[in-house]
């Protein structure tokens, strides 16, 4: 297919670079903007790539061509369309690759369009004000300039490539059975002694052909096709097998494991999970089971019946994602959580951020009061660590702590963590 007649080809500032990063689609109505923004992005490697001054022409590209783009950045204030416009639209032609939004309005109407495209399963790396300070939009682009191993949860897989089998339901079944199935962790540390207190474990699907898939092009057709609880199987006993081999070479950890909404509603679950531990020779107040707050809704009678007989198996509860979904403050109250994780969207830039820290430091005193552990996700920079330190939160997780590795990296990347452990108490 021919570009559209608004659209400018590919960048040329390197003509002859065979670029491994993803296809970038640039959205503005400035053309001097539209330029700047392409070197930037041509600077961090994203040769690759198409310059469009009309959203409508844009979304008429993915629209024809929907796995074009593994990434667009895209201005929210524009005449023909606007962000807002653009979002919506991404959401309903399924547009599954990252996305980044850029505006000179103020910090708040950034913040709100970047949940907003969060609401729409949209996959967004971040928002950033113009002009684009480099060092800023290097950071947000960081998890497509990372190898697919060190991806943290959030971050965002390319799409598929053209010729690549699809994912159906037979297949996941078989990749489960056949064990092709792995799992990454990622550590979380002590903000007042910097001290790893534990990890959580990430599933991944390493496919025969060598390509790594993220959980979120999987978790949903094993929801939707009955495979939920082989998968969960699975995963419980990867994650509480490493969990012995550390604890058998002297690293008594505790692993936290992400939930479905499903088996929250399954009476049968807390026997699996106290069978998986006595199978793995694990005690049970080494496994967190994290519970996204959103998840919390749907039958609310049987998800706490679930809670309540794992709670008195001793396994820890988390409540994950914390500040997106509804009706918190009552589940916090009602439900037998002991661990509140605030959510990376609160996290991320606090430290520069007053309206952030507003809503962080009454959050961290109410989960005090209520005798929760606290824990930040998306701690990538010292600032924040820093702040946070300051704000009384409890334990870290992110990239500046470390990011989701295979279990035989833990100890090396412990080595290395030791020796920055004491710059952080100084």
């Amino acid at each position: 297919m021919n570009p559209t007649p608004m659209a400018e080809p590919m960048a040329q500032d390197q003509p002859n670079v065979r670029c491994a990063l993803p296809a970038v689609l640039l959205i503005d109505d400035e053309p001097f903007q539209l330029k700047i923004l392409g070197r930037q992005f041509a600077n961090l490697g994203f040769h690759q790539q198409e310059r469009c001054s009309d959203a409508h022409a844009a979304m008429a590209r993915i629209a024809n061509e929907p796995d074009s783009f593994g990434l667009i950045a895209c201005d929210l204030h524009m005449p023909q369309m606007d962000g807002v416009e653009v979002v919506r639209r991404l959401s309903e032609l399924g547009y599954r690759g990252a996305l980044v939004l850029i505006s000179g309005e103020d910090t708040r109407v950034l913040q709100t369009a970047e949940r907003l495209a969060r609401a729409q399963s949209l996959q967004v790396l971040g928002a950033v004000s113009k002009p684009v300070p480099m060092p800023i939009l290097r950071e947000l682009l960081a998890p497509l300039l990372t190898t697919a191993d060190k991806l943290p949860s959030s971050a965002v897989p390319a799409p598929p490539r053209h010729g690549e089998p699809q994912i159906d339901a037979a297949t996941l079944a078989l990749a489960i059975a056949h064990g092709e199935l792995v799992v990454h962790f990622q550590p979380k540390v002590s903000l007042k002694g910097a001290r790893l207190l534990g990890v959580e474990a990430l599933v991944r699907w390493q496919r025969p052909q060598g390509e790594l898939v993220a959980p979120d092009r999987f978790i949903g057709l094993a929801e939707e096709h009955g495979l939920i609880d082989a998968l969960t199987n699975d995963v419980l006993a990867r994650a509480l097998a490493e969990v012995r081999r550390w604890s058998d070479r002297a690293l008594p950890l505790q692993v936290a494991v992400n939930v479905s909404t499903l088996s929250l509603t399954d009476q049968q679950f807390p026997d699996r999970v106290l069978l998986a531990l006595q199978t793995a020779g694990v005690l049970a107040p080494r496994l967190v089971l994290e519970i996204t707050e959103s998840q919390l809704l749907q039958q609310p009678v049987r998800t706490l019946d679930v809670l309540t007989r794992l709670r008195l198996k001793r396994v820890s509860l988390s409540i994950d994602d914390f500040g997106t979904g509804h009706s918190s403050l009552t589940q916090l109250h009602d439900l037998p959580f002991g661990e509140l994780k605030l959510d990376r969207s609160f996290v991320t830039g606090a430290h520069a951020n007053p309206s952030l820290q507003a809503i962080v430091g009454p959050t961290l005193d109410m989960a005090r009061q209520l005798g929760l552990h606290t824990v930040a996700e998306g701690v990538e920079t010292l600032e924040d660590w820093r702040w946070l330190q300051a704000s009384g939160c409890e334990a870290a997780q992110g990239w500046f702590v470390g990011r989701p590795m295979p279990a035989e990296r833990l100890l090396g990347w412990l080595a290395e963590w030791e020796t920055r452990r004491g710059a952080l108490m100084e």
